[in-house]
């Protein structure tokens, strides 16, 4: 079984079993849904309403119900039949237009160049081998100056493999593993089923400029929690942060950089 129908099976098993990443908008959220979406503002400003959003591995009626409540025009990609059957129910149910495809983030050919104004995807990186095809569908499916919102699991997290008896995480995958991630006793930040990958930051951060985008702000989400006890996520997120969360944004045409302006530095004294 593929990479991609092994992690499409998990999902749909994860929906089944009632996964915590498979809790639909609530009212209360689409009251006011960027409130809700947006905590760090990189939106609230100017509004989403009347742009075309992607929310691209986002199925499961959280991001694709909150941006439609906010007026946008929302299409949702994801592997996951179960996953986009809730999109597709929760649509519905409140009377929102929503254009669901199934799909992988490593081929969008199904959709036309310079489409969007904002490409959201939640933490999903770590489902694919390699980030630079998805990185260029994205910069290709975003219009000029458009933006991509993504979160990541930052790789230290995925090195992680156990606790030892002194509650001491150790780094048991090297930075450099190649390959999907082995099976391990930590799976705090692990999706069962799935099959995983770790990313380095110059594959993160790297690929994502030579795509032709720009990191306006970068924030890690954070999860340590002084009082949890050892067993909890809480805990571990006091040693090992799980995610980083980059905006960015579309400079150049299709992934091809764009050539910088000549900056005229004056000579020092």
């Amino acid at each position: 079984m593929s990479y991609r129908n092994q992690n499409a099976h998990a999902w749909n098993r994860n929906v089944k079993q009632g996964s915590c990443f498979a809790k639909v908008a609530t009212d209360e959220e689409c009251v006011h849904p960027l409130k809700t979406l947006d905590s760090r503002g990189w939106l609230t400003k100017e509004g989403v309403a009347g742009w075309n959003i992607l929310c691209l591995a986002s199925g499961g009626g959280w991001q694709s119900i909150l941006y439609a409540s906010a007026g946008a025009n929302v299409t949702v990609v994801d592997l996951s039949d179960e996953m986009l059957k809730l999109d597709r129910r929760e649509a519905e149910r409140r009377g929102l237009n929503i254009e669901i495809q199934r799909g992988t983030m490593e081929d969008l050919s199904f959709l036309d160049d310079a489409t969007f104004d904002l490409v959201h995807q939640p933490v999903s990186s770590c489902y694919v081998p390699n980030l630079r095809p998805a990185y260029k569908e994205i910069a290709r499916v975003l219009k000029s100056a458009g933006l991509y919102i993504s979160q990541h699991k930052q790789p230290t997290s995925l090195q992680v493999t156990e606790k030892n008896r002194e509650d001491r995480f150790v780094l048991g995958v090297e930075y450099y593993h190649e390959g999907p991630l082995p099976n391990c006793e930590d799976k705090s930040y692990r999706e069962n089923g799935a099959v995983e990958f770790l990313h380095r930051w110059e594959e993160i951060v790297g690929e994502l400029c030579h795509a032709g985008f720009v990191i306006e702000d970068l924030i890690e989400p954070k999860r340590a929690d002084i009082k949890a006890k050892s067993h909890q996520f809480g805990y571990r997120g006091r040693f090992v942060p799980p995610y980083v969360r980059l905006k960015a944004r579309r400079t150049s045409s299709h992934g091809n950089p764009t050539v910088p302006q000549k900056i005229w530095v004056p000579q020092s004294e």
